[in-house]
């Protein structure tokens, strides 16, 4: 099968649930109000937390370009490096433990970018050498990183029951590190960051969204789209006003 020169994740992701909720806001501004629905008139439980409980926060986002799956094991990496200061020449094996459907993810080093991006050790890998995992991580000479098949030889993945026990509803791991000089470090049980339980910040997001917007976009453009989509819950904002920074050809 041919490599696609620029991946993503949509095939399992909600953009047609967000054509959806941006039709219905651009509709709703002009004051479309639709015909009857026996949803609404006869079913007022489903509409009783209108404007009050915001399903899209139930959704989660994904810090890295990965399989979700694969996420709980290297935000446990990630706390674990931050708190010890550790860098990847610190590490001498990593033993991560996760539910069955992580650990059934392609295990060998990859050689294409999807399975780059289902691979638990490969990413994890990826994110001990490099502290981030990006396009340039899952990609080309990425695939080929010395240093990233170098670290993927000190990981070995387990399945655990407990993690088994609390998927879907989450998707747990937990890691420990042994450092070159000796440290058995334990990262404990770790929920993957990106939704309810673990949200990212604002901060977080508004520079996922322009870093990777800018390329595209220029920097100026998309940090203006940024901050007019963080901005449309306050009171009276409309959709229609970012229609200029939407709509402009890049």
């Amino acid at each position: 099968m041919r490599e696609i020169a620029n991946p993503t994740m949509l095939h399992d992701g909600s953009g047609w649930g967000t054509l959806a909720g941006l039709s219905a806001a651009v509709l709703a501004e002009k004051g479309f109000t639709g015909a009857p629905a026996v949803t609404v008139e006869d079913a007022p439980e489903f509409w009783a937390d209108l404007g009050r409980n915001w399903l899209v926060e139930d959704q989660y986002i994904k810090p890295y370009p990965i399989c979700r799956w694969a996420h709980g094991a290297i935000d446990a990496a990630r706390d674990v490096m931050l708190a010890h200061k550790l860098g990847p020449g610190d590490i001498a094996h990593v033993q991560v433990n996760s539910f069955a459907e992580a650990v059934a993810l392609f295990p060998g080093l990859p050689r294409t970018t999807s399975q780059a991006q289902y691979s638990l050790p490969f990413a994890l890998a990826a994110y001990l050498v490099h502290g981030t995992i990006g396009l340039e991580q899952i990609s080309g000479r990425g695939l080929a990183d010395a240093d990233v098949i170098a670290m993927h030889r000190r990981i070995d993945v387990a399945r655990a029951a407990r993690h088994d026990a609390t998927f879907p509803a989450c998707r747990m791991a937990d890691i420990r590190i042994i450092t070159t000089d000796g440290r058995s470090l334990a990262s404990g049980d770790t929920h993957a960051r990106g939704d309810r339980r673990r949200p990212l910040s604002e901060a977080e997001i508004a520079a996922k969204f322009t870093g990777l917007a800018a390329p595209v976009l220029g920097r100026a453009r998309s940090e203006a789209l940024c901050r007019g989509l963080i901005g449309l819950t306050a009171p009276g904002s409309q959709l229609g006003d970012l229609a200029p920074l939407l709509l402009s050809p890049a």
